[in-house]
C-alpha cells in the first residue's frame, strides 16, 4: 500500500512538470501570432510563478485544512483548466488571465509533497520524486516540438498537454480515498524511514528559536533562489538563445531544450542510486561543478554541437541539487521547523523562477540574448557560494556537537 502511495505522489509530480517547459519552447511562435515584445514571455512567466509563490506561502494552512490528497487533486484540475485556456486564448491578455490559475495550481501541492517525502522517506525517494517532475518537463517540449514541426501550431501542443493533465486528474480523483487511508496510517512513516536521530536533536535545539533566526536558513534560501533562477532561465530563454545566437530552427531548438530537461530527469534517476553511497552535500557540490562546466561550453567560441553538450551537462549538473537540498532540510534545521522552512524554501525558489528569468529578458531586449550563458554561469556561481558558506556553518555546528557529546561522556 505504501509503495502504491508513492506511485501516486510520483504521478502528481509528472503533472507539475508537464507545463513548466512549454512557454519557453513555444514563445517564438506565440510572440509572432500575438505581435508581442520579447520580454512579454518574462512577464507571463512572472505571473505563473507569482501565483505559485502565493499558494506556496499559504500551503501550511491549506494542507492542514484540506489534506494533501484533496489539494493535489484540485491543483492538477486548475492546471489542466488553465492549459485549455491557453489553447483557446484569443489574445495575449487571455494568456495572462490563464497564467494565474496555472501558477496557483502548483505551490501548495509542491510544498506539501516535498516536506512529506523529506520527513518520511530516504534521499533516493526525493531524487526519484523530482525525476518524475523531469519526466513531465521533458515530455512537454517533446510534444510541443512535434506540433511545431508538423503543424506549425503551438495551440495543439497545449491542448494535448491539457488532455494528459485531465487523465491525471481522473486518476487522482478515484484515488482520493487512498490518500485518506494511507495518510492516517502511521506505519507509512515508520516502515519506510526510521526517524533521523540528528534531526530530532536539531529540532530540540531549535524548538524555541524563531525560524529565520536559525543560523544558515538565509544561506539556504539564497541557494534555492539562484538554483531556480538558473534552472528556469535555461528553460525559458534557452530556445531563444539557440535560435538567435546559434542559428538553429525553432523546432530543433525545442528538441535541444528537451534534452536539457532529459538531462535533469536522467540525472535524478541515477542520483537516486548514488545517494545510497554518497551524501547529499557531496552530490550538491558535484552537481554545481558539472553545471558550471556546461555553462562555460555555451559562451566559449566553439561549434554549435558543444552548445548541445553544454545544455545536457547543465541539466545533469542541476539534477541532484534541488532534491538533495530539499532532503537535507530536516537534517539541517530539525523536524520542529521543517515544514515552515520547506514552505519558505519553495516560496524563495519560485521567487527565483519569477524574477530572475524576466530580468534576463529585460536586459536582453535592450542589449542581446548573447548574455544568456554568462547569466547562467553567474547564477550557478552564486548558488555555489551560498551553499559552501552554509556547509561551513553546518560543519562547525557538527564539530561543536561532537565536542559537547565527548565532554558529556567524560
Amino acid at each position: 500500500m505504501a509503495t502504491f502511495f508513492l506511485v501516486i505522489i510520483y504521478m502528481a509530480f509528472i503533472s507539475l512538470g508537464l507545463p513548466d517547459s512549454l512557454l519557453g519552447v513555444s514563445w517564438s511562435l506565440m510572440q509572432t501570432e500575438f505581435g508581442a515584445p520579447l520580454e512579454a514571455a518574462g512577464m507571463l512567466f512572472m505571473t505563473i510563478a507569482g501565483g505559485t509563490i502565493i499558494s506556496s506561502f499559504a500551503s501550511g494552512v491549506v494542507l492542514k485544512r484540506f489534506g494533501t490528497g484533496m489539494v493535489t487533486f484540485f491543483s492538477c484540475l486548475m492546471t489542466a483548466g488553465a492549459l485549455f485556456g491557453f489553447y483557446f486564448a484569443p489574445s495575449l491578455v487571455w494568456l495572462f488571465i490563464c497564467a494565474i490559475p496555472l501558477g496557483l495550481g502548483a505551490g501548495a501541492v509542491d510544498s506539501g509533497l516535498n516536506n512529506y517525502v523529506a520527513s518520511h522517506y530516504k534521499a533516493h525517494h526525493m531524487s526519484w520524486l523530482h525525476c518524475f517532475w523531469g519526466v513531465g518537463a521533458t515530455l512537454g517540449p517533446v510534444i510541443m516540438a512535434q506540433f511545431i514541426s508538423g503543424q506549425h501550431s503551438w495551440r495543439n501542443g497545449y491542448l494535448t498537454i491539457a488532455g494528459l493533465q485531465f487523465v491525471l486528474v481522473i486518476i487522482l480523483f478515484f484515488t482520493l480515498p487512498l490518500w485518506k487511508k494511507v495518510g492516517g496510517n502511521s506505519n507509512v512513516n515508520t516502515t519506510n524511514e526510521p526517524e533521523n536521530i540528528d534531526s530530532v536533536l536539531s529540532g530540540a535545539d531549535f524548538a524555541n528559536q524563531k525560524t529565520m533566526q536559525i543560523r544558515g536558513v538565509k544561506l539556504a534560501l539564497i541557494s534555492f533562489l539562484f538554483y531556480c533562477g538558473a534552472e528556469s532561465t535555461m528553460g525559458l530563454w534557452g530556445s531563444s538563445f539557440l535560435v538567435n545566437v546559434k542559428d538553429l530552427s525553432v523546432d530543433a531548438a525545442a528538441k535541444w531544450v528537451s534534452l536539457y530537461y532529459a538531462g535533469i530527469t536522467f540525472g535524478r534517476f541515477i542520483t537516486g542510486f548514488i545517494t545510497l553511497k554518497i551524501g547529499n552535500r557531496t552530490l550538491i557540490r558535484m552537481g554545481q561543478g558539472i553545471a558550471l562546466v556546461g555553462a562555460a561550453l555555451l559562451f566559449l567560441p566553439l561549434p554549435s554541437t558543444f552548445s548541445l553538450i553544454g545544455f545536457i551537462m547543465i541539466g545533469l549538473g542541476l539534477a541532484p541539487i534541488f532534491p538533495c537540498m530539499l532532503h537535507e532540510t530536516p537534517t539541517r534545521f530539525g523536524q520542529a521547523h521543517s515544514q515552515t522552512i520547506m514552505g519558505y524554501q519553495m516560496a524563495v525558489a519560485y521567487t527565483g523562477s519569477t524574477f530572475l528569468p524576466p530580468l534576463l529578458g529585460f536586459i536582453a531586449a535592450h542589449s542581446t540574448i548573447g548574455i544568456f550563458p554568462f547569466v547562467i554561469a553567474g547564477f550557478i556561481a552564486l548558488m555555489l557560494l551560498g551553499s559552501e558558506k552554509l556547509n561551513a556553518i553546518l560543519n562547525r555546528n557538527e564539530l561543536k556537537s561532537v565536542k559537547n557529546n565527548n565532554s558529556t561522556v567524560i
